[in-house]
């Protein structure tokens, strides 16, 4: 059998193209139960996000398995083939197994080093396994890809550095104060960047939280979201003492903010450290204020070039990462080629065990008063025999040679494995 994948991704189509061949929900199944049923496909598993959307799967004739494979997205979503063609990439054997590695490690992501795809790819397999469409080949590729992300992850930094705005200032607050839990913090305003930034503070360990926005009601609506409490935008000041960290995104035309307001907080806070986002464009806090002791303000322009330098960093883990696949690629396929002797290893046991078997019977029979220790002692002697004549061929169809086919063929004639005795 032959390892086939065959999709799209981000890369290779617009949205608009994988909306249309996605399979959300209920459809997901029943795709899935139509490809097992697809001439040509032995074992499969379907991979449906909103960034790609791709068919696993071991195959006996790979151009026929393709063509039939492209057939079923066709009819299954009711579109022309023309329409999603040029988009397809299909990869085969060992291409097929670096592909699947590189999208569980999150290198073939739009987003390099985000954890997501390993859990869908995980669900695509737990889901591949409940509906029995898998077997020995994409059981062993699923569970190699997902030992090898662990790899990855384990061996470099890839996941490390943010490379979100929001992330990124989460990761410039743990440098100020190292451990977050139990940090009390404040969202001044509602700005989309400045909420994500809330939640991964939240998700962090920040328990403490505070909103302020101009709109009363939408404050409250924002505090239940984050088991926070409201305050209104008036006494922000107030509260303002009791808060460690501070993002900002609300929009006003001028400075909510001041160097001689934070001068103030400073004091009566006995100058423990604040660290401050001002996420909003244009600022809508003093950037004077950053030459206050204990304070650190950062704006959206300082967050991006944190996420810049993070970005090049990645590339440079990635890098380590495709050295880590291309060792499990390599590792992998030879498990795949070792497939192919193993009809000729059984065999050749059951042979030698048939020809002992044969033998021991003449030499009971024509020593039935033998004793049971004498004839153990022969059984054992025979075993013994014969796991050493079989050892050699059996461990050279074990090797990783270019020549196998040649050798499963020549150990199939001289032992007689293609039920065919040998005559001398």
């Amino acid at each position: 059998m032959k390892i086939v994948v065959i999709g799209l991704n981000h890369k290779t189509a617009p949205v608009d193209v994988r909306e249309r061949l996605a399979f959300p929900g209920p459809k997901l199944e029943e795709g899935l139960a139509c490809l097992q049923r697809v001439p040509e496909v032995r074992e499969v598993a379907l991979l449906s996000t909103c960034n790609r959307v791709e068919i696993l799967a071991c195959v006996g004739n790979t151009a026929v398995a393709v063509e039939n494979i492209q057939e079923f997205l066709a009819s299954f979503h009711r579109i022309e083939r023309a329409c999603f063609e040029k988009s397809l990439f299909v990869h085969t054997d060992s291409q097929a197994v670096r592909h699947v590695f590189r999208v569980a490690s999150s290198l073939d992501s739009m987003v390099v080093g985000e954890p997501q795809i390993l859990g869908q790819l995980k669900d695509t397999f737990d889901f591949a396994l409940r509906k029995k469409t898998t077997g020995v080949m994409l059981n062993k590729l699923m569970k190699k890809a997902i030992s090898t992300a662990k790899r990855v992850r384990t061996e470099t930094k890839i996941a490390e550095n943010a490379v979100s705005i929001s992330f990124a200032a989460v990761e410039l607050a743990r440098k100020i104060f190292s451990d977050l839990t139990g940090k009390s913090f404040m969202l001044l305003g509602a700005g989309e960047m400045a909420e994500l930034a809330a939640r991964h503070l939240v998700t962090n360990g920040v328990r403490d939280v505070m909103v302020v926005n101009r709109t009363y009601d939408r404050g409250c609506e924002l505090a239940r979201e984050f088991s926070g409490r409201p305050v209104r935008f008036e006494d922000f000041l107030c509260e303002l003492l009791h808060c460690d960290i501070l993002i900002c995104s609300t929009g006003a035309p001028a400075y909510v903010l001041l160097k001689d307001q934070m001068h103030k907080v400073m004091r009566e806070r006995k100058h423990r450290p604040v660290f401050i986002i001002d996420i909003s464009v244009p600022r809508n806090i003093d950037p004077e204020i950053n030459r206050i002791e204990n304070v650190y303000l950062y704006d959206v322009d300082n967050l991006q070039d944190v996420v810049e330098n993070n970005i090049l960093e990645r590339k440079r883990e990635a890098e380590k990462a495709e050295t880590i696949i291309t060792e499990e690629v390599e590792a992998f396929v030879k498990w795949m080629a070792s497939l192919n002797s193993i009809p000729t290893i059984v065999a050749l046991r059951q042979k030698a065990e048939e020809i002992k078997e044969e033998e021991l019977e003449k030499f009971r029979n024509k020593y039935p008063d033998l004793d049971n220790g004498k004839k153990k002692a022969v059984e054992y002697l025979a075993t013994a025999i014969i796991n050493k004549l079989i050892h050699p061929p059996t461990a050279a169809l074990k090797e990783d040679t270019e020549d196998r086919d040649e050798l499963i063929a020549t150990i199939k004639k001289l032992y007689g494995l293609n039920g065919e005795e040998n005559e001398e």
